[in-house]
């Protein structure tokens, strides 16, 4: 018999004898494997959609004109959208103009802010709306009022309002009261056109807001690259979302590698302890074996193999699993549905073996075994 075919008939007999020492060692690499799976395919899966929940916070990056020296605010030239949007790339979720002034209605003053609701409907969309939101950004006739303004002056969505700004007015309908606990709680928001005509500044604009995906250094990449293709503007990040997302973003990765180093040495402890046990039955087999001319390098690698053989099954059935158990987890702790990561297999079978062959270090002793000790029944 060629000795490709006796290595692996006796490779099949040892993983057919010894099943219960065999059986704990695959429990331990299938349960370590079915954690890991899960959570690194929570980290995967949990980042990205994250960054997406941070974006939904509002704009994480601001385009504005140096500040100006008097009382007037520095305004910038509303062609800079033009360049705005050659550099737009796929992770740009939306860039809105704004341009503020101070109007008035039945008497009272009011913060008027212009910009593009449908971009700003993109990048605010956790925003509670009473009505709708104003569908076209080209729409003169609607607007939308935040909560604490509409208070003060008595509107609902449908109500109807006019305001004035010097000589100028213009006569609109609320489509929507807006909620979102932040400064435009306290503004009359429409589209830039309207804003621009009623502040007589046409083609002006106070600042843009952009609302980008990706990591904290993703966005300063691009920051750099905006900044490179607008000379005399201020592009900066929103500093307190890229710091919180980046802080968030740490802690996960960091909790999440410990806690699979710490299973993958709980599990290499367990199969250690099983091939112990399983080294101390196998004297004797390795013993003739050695006794009939065997060489112990070939006995160590059907060894090995044995290893690498329950790693990989342990891997493949505790990914299967973990894609369970990451379900299950993505739902109950994290409030989502997880996306199985393919990914996540190969790595997961690497580790599954390579804690496997870490775990079958004692049978390496076996190499010390005297076969005359043996044969005397010592």
């Amino acid at each position: 018999m060629a000795p490709r075919s006796m290595f692996w008939r006796i490779l099949r007999q040892l993983l057919s004898a010894s099943r219960g020492r065999l059986s704990v060692a695959l429990l331990a690499l299938v349960s370590g494997a079915a954690v890991c799976s899960a959570l690194l395919g929570l980290y995967l899966d949990a980042e990205s959609k994250l960054t997406r929940e941070f974006r939904t916070l509002g704009a994480n990056l601001v385009v504005s004109p140096p500040s100006g020296h008097g009382s007037e605010p520095a305004l910038a030239d509303a062609g800079v959208m033009g360049r705005i949007e050659a550099q737009r790339t796929p992770n740009v979720i939306a860039a809105a103009p704004y341009l503020y002034l101070v109007g008035e209605t039945s008497g009272q003053p009011v913060i008027v802010a212009g910009t593009w609701l449908d971009e700003v409907a993109r990048m605010d969309s956790w925003w509670k709306v009473d009505g709708r939101w104003v569908p076209s950004r080209d729409d003169r006739s609607e607007c939308m009022v935040g909560r604490v303004a509409a208070r003060e002056l008595g509107l609902a969505a449908g109500s109807p309002l006019d305001l004035r700004s010097g000589d100028r007015s213009v006569s609109l309908v609320v489509a929507g009261i807006v909620n979102s606990g932040g400064s435009e709680d306290n503004q009359v928001l429409l589209n830039l056109p309207v804003a621009q005509e009623l502040a007589n500044l046409p083609g002006r604009i106070g600042v843009v807001e952009l609302s980008v995906a990706g990591s904290p250094a993703q966005l300063n990449d691009y920051a750099n690259r905006l900044a490179a293709a607008l000379p005399g503007l201020e592009v900066r990040p929103v500093r307190q979302l890229t710091e919180a997302e980046g802080s968030i973003l740490g802690r996960i990765r960091g909790l999440l590698f410990w806690t699979v180093l710490l299973i993958l040495v709980l599990t290499g402890l367990c199969v250690l302890a099983s091939m112990a046990a399983l080294a101390m039955e196998r004297r004797r087999d390795v013993g003739l074996m050695k006794a009939i001319g065997g060489p112990m390098s070939r006995v160590l690698r059907l060894f090995m193999a044995e290893a690498g053989a329950l790693g990989l099954a342990g891997g493949l059935i505790g990914y299967i699993v973990g894609l369970g158990l990451a379900e299950w987890a993505g739902e109950r702790v994290f409030g989502m549905a997880v996306t199985p990561r393919w990914e996540v297999l190969p790595l997961t079978i690497a580790l599954s073996i390579g804690v496997a062959l870490a775990g079958a270090l004692p049978l390496r002793l076996l190499s010390q075994i005297r076969p005359a000790e043996i044969l005397r029944g010592e």
